[in-house]
């Protein structure tokens, strides 16, 4: 899309991505805070994608001049939708912005029979690369999650997507049972590295609010493993990952050197990205600062709504500096790079307190980096939210 030069920020170099979120589900996981949805009927596609065209255009007009340097489609379970959706989506997208050569374009995939079969239509419309929610590669745990796929399917759906994408990576949730143990961790992720390429997700189970697993939390009916015995399996999630060449660069992702997830390094080192579609959150640099965009989350509402009005924003926030600062460290000090204290000054209007950054390094949950970078060290990755409170005060 021809026009306005885009507005230079001090994080521009981190690129310019788009978020697509598709809500509907077959089932609801009963640990997922997701914006999902299940729906007896399935929804009328080709009226959604006229529904995302509109959306689209409507972020691009509020920030022309883009170069789209990542897509992701996310969910809900972006893989029940048709290859043409997909394509439609991303044309769309081609219309509003233009794209890089070298864009990622990223799907989040169930690994079910049925999904799996979509990759060569998801391939030819322009995914270059997948993320399968496994979760777990043990039948009971699967069952235990609310997982509707096998140990078996998911395996075998990691070896489609190796047919078709040379980039893939998959999910899996550990500390998620009392009785997983030590040794049954190491087991189930040295197994999993066996068939990963170069990016594995794995995420501690959180328990979430007006979640199913809340409920039974609440009602003493679901044990999960205590803090220790969490800071155990991610010490052995480390070393294994780290021992296999995939090193952690954000604190539940792990990649080969040169192989992390672009779309999210979009957000984890502040960049822009617009949001699209029922629920979606964006951060767009316009006219006036930087606006905090999130959408209507119920799909049908979001629909009618954009048919309506060209949008379904219910946030359109300009973000003070305080907040920038305050963003950009939550989401920054998660990356092992670490953050920048000139870029926190740029976006905050104020410099970081050395004298709290002296006493965090000393406590050894910050060091400093060459190059003047700070980062959290393992130790202080456990307590994150304790170290952002601490600079950012």
């Amino acid at each position: 899309m021809a026009g306005t030069s885009p507005i230079l920020h001090p994080t521009a170099d981190a690129g310019f991505a788009v978020y697509v979120h598709w809500p509907f589900c077959l089932a609801k996981c009963p640990y997922c805070d997701f914006n999902s949805h299940v729906r007896l009927q399935p929804p009328d596609q080709a009226r959604y994608v006229a529904a995302f065209r509109r959306e689209l255009a409507h972020r691009a007009a509020l920030a022309p001049g883009r170069t789209v340097t990542s897509i992701f489609f996310g969910g809900g379970t972006p893989s029940l939708m048709e290859g043409r959706t997909v394509g439609a989506i991303l044309d769309a997208i081609g219309e509003a912005w233009a794209i890089d050569p070298h864009c990622e374009v990223s799907l989040e995939a169930n690994p079910t029979s049925v999904e799996a079969g979509r990759f060569a239509d998801f391939r030819a419309a322009g995914v270059n690369r997948v993320s399968l929610g496994v979760q777990a590669l043990n039948d009971a745990d699967l069952k235990a999650l609310g997982r509707m796929h096998s140990t078996r399917e998911a395996l075998d759906a990691v070896a489609i997507a190796r047919q078709y994408f040379e980039r893939y990576s998959f999910d899996l949730i550990y500390a998620r049972t009392p009785t997983q143990t030590p040794a049954l961790w190491r087991e189930e992720l040295e197994l999993a590295i066996s068939h990963a390429a170069e990016h594995l997700s794995l995420y501690q189970l959180t328990i979430e609010p007006d979640t199913m697993f809340e409920r039974l939390y609440k009602a003493g009916k679901l044990a999960i493993p205590d803090h220790e015995a969490g800071a155990v399996l991610y010490e052995i999630t480390q070393e294994i990952t780290a021992k296999h060449g995939l090193p952690v660069y954000e604190i539940s992702n792990h990649a080969r050197p040169g192989a992390e997830c672009r779309h999210n390094l979009v957000y984890w080192r502040y960049g822009e990205y617009a949001g699209i579609g029922p629920g979606a959150h964006g951060r767009l640099v316009t006219a006036e600062g930087r606006m905090a965009h999130s959408t209507e989350k119920s799909p049908e509402a979001w629909l009618a709504r954009v048919e309506a009005e060209g949008h379904a924003l219910v946030e359109n926030e300009r973000l003070d500096t305080v907040a920038q600062g305050d963003e950009y460290l939550l989401m920054g000090l998660r990356l092992v790079e670490g953050i920048d204290p000139a870029v926190f000054k740029a976006l905050s209007g104020r410099a970081l307190n050395e004298r709290r950054v002296a006493s965090l390094v000393l406590d050894r949950v910050l060091t400093r980096k060459p190059g003047g970078k700070l980062a959290c060290t393992p130790e202080g990755a456990l307590v994150l939210d304790a170290v952002v409170a601490d600079l950012a005060a």
